[in-house]
């Protein structure tokens, strides 16, 4: 019987192919096989489908009841072979492979069979900037034209360049290895303009697959619809998978291009319209309960993050979030370099009246970037590895005007640098440069051979020989152009640079826009990607406040990851899931327009830890806060008798809640720090001194360090006396002397410092455990004396510099127990879709509407 039910269920993988595994078992009875053979054969399949469900990667959230029919490429495909043949001869390791096998599978198992006869799916595929998306996505298209996929349009971007970029992967990577089988509505140099006779394209006598790579362009989406809807019922069993690539863009609430994109779906009746983008913020925000609607409402896929990507994160680090403690945490790579305020007006506009007329200025912060790329990129002919081509990216402005004006100054700078080459002061100044740089980021902690200056100053003629000074915008002639022979160059422009187009060996950016949406600012990071044979050199110039932005960011982006991984684990679907997304006091999450239907979610500290790491260094602030807090012991030991203590601790127990409310209102938070909010920390205890009991007794824990002299005590009165702790501040921001991050105040053990001999290896849920156990209502709230010249600790003056601050800092950490019940909120700063009616300087987007 073994054998009978391997034979058939080689066929009934056959059937898979033409029709839904309903249709299949219906094959099979037809040919009367035996209903136990049958039974066994569906175990099978179920065993199959069950193994892609359960794939630890990509995370994935998906509606109840989603059928899972895709179980993995089978003998006979020629589309995803093709694609993975060509991925491993341009040396893509086979662990690489895999995992993105594992992904577009699962990614292809959410679509609906190509033979159910009506359906319209909507999805999202979450990665990351400059980290494959297209790779995933034609590697999502190869495999369901495999199963019987007839159309697939992809929608790429708003600008020529990336739909041109776009169109040539598709062409290369799916069309050549097969010619055959496709036929192409667009062409790289054109865009979409209607055949005559659409119905010949999805006629049955027609068997070839479809591509499509369109603009986001109210012309071009207006005369797609209209040609769709001439097929008519020939449309009726043509499978279309309809790819959004960057779909935060112009998709999302437009009042063109958004009823376009609907309109196209609406004349297709089975269709999946599948968005993918690394900055999600707006199409989490989409109203669920709107008809027709672009909400992923089906399935939300979470990519990993691929081996090598540098990432916000990676080059920015972050702060903790829920659940993290200092160590979990890195401080990001030291590749980020302080554009000073005061450079600003000499290479950007402030105003729009500065516009016209603007001449930019070569500062010693541009001159620095410019030198730097010129040596990196003699470095990486020496090595003679990784990317064959070398850009550095400009943006300061959208302007075109603005771009064109630093022409003549970066040319003006190339000539200079190429007559003072054989100058020795020239030679010192570029060595001091190449050797201030390499001595900040080691090569060998990315596995490369460092480069000495001597091996690179015999290639420095020849890179400046080459190098290209380009304008690259909606206006300019001369693009970016990487197919016809290796490109070293200096690209000025704006939004063609800042969104989806890959600068292809992008090893400096001098940045300095600002702009008001995390979205927006997100993609401009042209830098994040991957850099292999060079992932030592790339160094970014920006200024210190966008630095903090991209670090905010960083920390924005794990907290909306993390959340659709818990959304996974407890079996939520898309349509729970509003995705909570954190505040920034000057950053937006997204356009206005893209926010009608979103609200502010309700938040709870129920089982969390809240602590302080930015500081105001002014001498005011931090004597306002000693005084806080020593205000706060003194109230405390008036009341408070039970004290226990040393050198480097001093705890008192059963802390009156009123005292914690006094301290709290009487320290002045840094107005950044989102979580530790005075209004919302005061409001939340209360609600749950009145509703539930809780929190009326806190503990309060002294945190010092065991001193080495006098100096290194501080007195919070006569008798409570600590050793000052040591918390070095960032580099990033360091200039500012008025303002200190240091990441992350509490460590792991701090958040148990009151319960006598906890274990300090203890993970965040065994703390938490032991909270409930030893103190289920009780708060605890944690005191830093930190020391105003702490010092960076060994390892760590790469990313840190010393405090430098006029008086000691007080830090504080709070922890909140987890309610045994259910837990009051507040309204926090957070924002999401509004799921209420569920049943259960920005972008120019002048182009949108631009005639073609």
């Amino acid at each position: 019987m073994v054998d009978d039910i391997d034979d058939w269920y080689q066929d009934f993988v056959k059937f898979l192919e033409t029709d839904t595994p309903e249709g299949a078992v219906k094959m099979l009875r037809r040919w009367r096989i035996d209903e136990e053979i049958i039974s066994a054969i569906r175990e099978r399949h179920e065993a199959e489908v069950l193994r892609i469900r359960e794939l630890e990667e990509p995370r994935t959230v998906v509606t109840d009841g989603r059928d899972t029919w895709y179980t993995g490429p089978k003998a006979g495909d020629s589309c995803w072979p093709a694609v993975e043949r060509l991925l491993r001869g341009d040396g893509w390791s086979e662990e690489s492979l895999r995992s993105l096998d594992r992904s577009s599978t699962r990614i292809v198992s959410l679509l609906n069979h190509p033979k159910e006869k009506r359906f319209q799916t909507r999805g999202l595929v979450v990665g990351y900037v400059q980290s494959g998306k297209t790779t995933s996505f034609t590697s999502v298209a190869a495999k369901a034209v495999d199963r019987g996929y007839k159309l697939v349009i992809v929608l790429a971007g708003i600008h020529n360049g990336l739909r041109r970029q776009t169109q040539a992967r598709l062409v290369q990577q799916l069309v050549e290895p097969n010619p055959t089988q496709w036929t192409q509505l667009t062409e790289l140099e054109h865009d979409f303009t209607p055949p005559a006779n659409p119905a010949a394209f999805f006629g049955a006598q027609n068997r070839t697959h479809v591509l499509c790579v369109v603009k986001k362009n109210a012309t071009v989406l207006r005369k797609l619809s209209i040609w769709l809807k001439k097929a008519g019922a020939y449309l009726q069993d043509c499978p279309t998978l309809v790819i959004d690539d960057e779909a935060d863009q112009a998709t999302v609430a437009t009042k063109s291009i958004n009823p376009l994109i609907r309109g196209v779906l609406d004349s297709l009746p089975k269709n999946v319209y599948l968005a993918y983008t690394a900055s999600p913020f707006a199409n989490l925000l989409i109203d669920p309960a709107e008809p027709g609607g672009l909400y992923p409402r089906d399935f939300i896929v979470n990519l990993p993050k691929p081996e090598g990507h540098f990432g916000t994160e990676v080059l920015f680090g972050r702060e903790s979030i829920e659940g993290e403690s200092a160590e979990d945490v890195d401080d990001g790579y030291d590749m980020i370099r302080s554009i000073p305020d005061t450079d600003e007006p000499f290479v950007r506009p402030m105003t729009k009246a500065e516009v016209e007329g603007f001449e930019p200025e070569i500062t010693d912060t541009l001159r620095s970037a410019v030198e730097y790329f010129w040596l990196a990129t003699a470095a990486r002919l020496v090595r003679g590895t990784g990317k064959k081509h070398s850009t550095m990216l400009i943006h300061t402005s959208v302007n075109t005007s603005v771009h064109d004006s630093f022409r003549e100054p970066l040319l003006a700078l190339r000539s200079e640098a190429s007559k003072k080459l054989d100058s020795p002061e020239y030679r010192r100044h570029l060595r001091d440069l190449w050797n201030t740089e390499t001595s900040s980021v080691r090569a060998e902690d990315f596995g490369e051979r460092k480069i000495e200056f001597e091996e690179l100053e015999e290639h420095l003629p020849t890179v400046l020989a080459r190098c290209r000074i380009i304008m690259d915008n909606s206006n300019s002639q001369d693009r970016l152009d990487y197919d016809n022979g290796p490109v070293i160059a200096i690209a000025v422009g704006g939004n063609t640079l800042s969104r989806g187009l890959t600068l292809e060996g992008l090893a400096v950016s001098y940045f300095v826009r600002a702009v008001s949406a995390y979205d927006t600012l997100l993609q401009m990071g042209r830098w994040f990607g991957f850099r292999h044979g060079y992932a030592d050199l790339p160094r970014i110039w920006m200024t210190d406040e966008l630095a903090r932005w991209f670090r905010h960011l960083a920390t924005v982006e794990a907290e909306m990851r993390r959340d659709i991984d818990v959304y996974m684990t407890e079996d939520k679907t898309p349509l729970d899931f509003a995705v909570r997304l954190r505040t920034h006091p000057a950053l937006q999450v997204t356009a206005a327009a893209k926010m009608k239907t979103a609200v502010k979610a309700a938040s709870s500290y129920g089982g969390q830890r809240v602590q302080t790491h930015y500081f105001d260094l002014t001498q005011a602030r931090l004597e306002q806060n000693i005084e806080a807090a020593r205000s706060f012991v003194r109230s405390v030991e008036s009341q408070v008798a039970r004290v226990e203590g040393t050198d480097n601790r001093i705890i008192y127990r059963e802390v009156p809640y009123r005292d914690v409310l006094a301290f709290l209102n009487s320290y002045a938070f840094h107005p950044d720090a989102t979580e530790a909010r005075p209004e919302l920390l005061t409001k939340y205890i209360e609600q749950r001194v009145t509703h539930a009991g809780a929190l009326r007794r806190w503990n309060l824990v002294l945190l010092g360090s065991t001193p080495k002299s006098e100096e290194k005590k501080f007195a919070y009165s006569g008798s409570a006396v600590v050793g000052l702790v040591s918390r070095a501040k960032l580099k990033e921001g360091a200039q500012d002397r008025t303002f200190a991050d240091i990441k992350t105040l509490m460590s792991r053990p701090d958040a148990v410092a009151d319960i006598p001999e906890a274990d300090p290896s203890l993970n965040e849920e065994g703390i938490r455990r032991l909270r409930r156990q030893v103190a289920p209502d009780t708060g605890l709230i944690v005191l830093y004396a930190i020391d105003k010249g702490s010092q960076p600790a060994p390892g760590r003056q790469q990313s840190r510099v010393s405090l430098e601050a006029p008086e000691h800092v007080i830090g504080v950490g709070l922890v909140f127990p987890r309610p045994s019940g259910s837990d009051d909120t507040v309204e926090y700063e957070y924002v999401s879709a509004d799921l209420s009616r569920v049943q259960l300087e920005e972008e120019d987007l002048s182009l949108l509407e631009a005639e073609e």
